[in-house]
């Protein structure tokens, strides 16, 4: 491959409207400010995207300052191999993971572009055993929760919980429809409620729960680990590549966000980590528009579990690339990620 020339950057910022306020256990909002990264050389773009986050302490401004300060450094480069260029922009933004991630997306989308492939293709993965991405409903009245769901049939729910009714909840959602259920408490319980919950939900037909307790408590997460009658899947515990060790023996599966652990080159190092300790794979999406959950989609051979449903939620979206039809992700004709900007 030739040098790159001049790599030009561009950074574009959106603020997408949620179709409903979406509330989990800590937070509530209806509009989530996003980050775009376009990367442009020799006649190809490549696009990546991030999100602000108020639990993690980061806004589309840092965000967007942070990869201004190293923009000599994106037009120097020159050969770099996807993992190359992650390992130089780590140590340029190890501090901003979420910045990281729009940007070593950008490049991979960029870098397969180039080589006239798509990611799944470029890294050799089937897509013929693709999991199916689940549909969330954020926390609300029952009554509300119902409409939500019963407004868009879909094969499998991430119910958001962590109140008082949750069980309630449940029963009375389980009602309406026969979908495999998946709980986000969101670090909203405690272990004794964990566990009790984790009865009451199996018999509701739910798959698994995700990250009931607070993020550091690892002895809890061990007791639960043990006896809970549902699998337990780490989602706020497990951020970045070392902490996939650190949940082995106190989960049984890993979520994986690539705005957290920057991006889709350690996402897939990540990925390797949990198949090799025997735990389940999962990636997860933020509230996002097509050029995050795109990228998300090349990763689907390795997934046991995804939560791609980020575009669903969302009445403005900025781009096209894959379309989600009851559950199933169809791809886009395009190479990289298949991404193309429509705002």
């Amino acid at each position: 491959m030739p040098n790159i020339n001049n790599m030009k950057v561009i950074l574009r910022t959106f603020d997408l409207q949620l179709k409903h306020t979406f509330t989990i256990s800590r937070v509530s909002y209806k509009t989530q400010p996003i980050l775009i990264v376009e990367l442009q050389s020799d006649g190809y773009s490549g696009y990546g995207e991030t999100t602000s986050n108020t639990y993690y302490k980061n806004t589309v401004e840092s965000m967007k300052s942070n990869l201004e300060k190293i923009i000599p450094f994106i037009e120097s480069v020159a050969n770099e191999t996807p993992e190359e260029f992650w390992h130089k922009a780590h140590q340029l933004l190890g501090h901003d993971m979420f910045a990281l991630c729009a940007l070593d997306n950008a490049y991979n989308d960029w870098y397969a572009r180039k080589k006239g492939k798509k990611l799944y293709e470029l890294w050799g993965y089937s897509i013929d055993h693709n999991p199916k991405t689940d549909y969330t409903i954020g926390i609300d009245s029952i009554e509300k929760m119902v409409s939500k769901m019963t407004e868009l049939p879909w094969p499998i729910y991430k119910i958001k919980l962590g109140t008082k009714e949750d069980i309630a909840i449940v029963t009375e959602l389980r009602k309406h429809t026969d979908a495999i259920f998946r709980i986000d408490a969101n670090c909203g319980w405690t272990v004794p409620e964990t566990l009790t919950n984790a009865v009451a939900l199996k018999k509701l037909g739910v798959e698994f729960l995700e990250q009931p307790l607070k993020a550091n408590d690892w002895e809890g997460h061990k007791e639960v680990f043990k006896q809970s009658v549902l699998p337990i899947i780490a989602d706020e515990s497990c951020i970045i590549e070392e902490d996939v060790a650190k949940c082995h023996n106190h989960f049984h599966g890993v979520n994986i966000k690539l705005v957290k652990c920057g991006g889709l080159t350690p996402a897939r190092r990540m990925i390797a980590q949990a198949k090799k300790l025997g735990m389940k794979t999962m990636v997860g999406c933020m509230t996002e528009s097509t050029v995050g959950i795109s990228a998300i989609a090349h990763l689907l051979p390795e997934l046991d579990y995804v939560d791609m449903d980020g575009t669903l939620l969302i009445t403005n979206d900025i781009a096209t690339g894959i379309t989600l039809k009851n559950g199933i992700i169809q791809y886009s004709k395009e190479n990289g990620t298949g991404v193309s900007l429509i705002a």
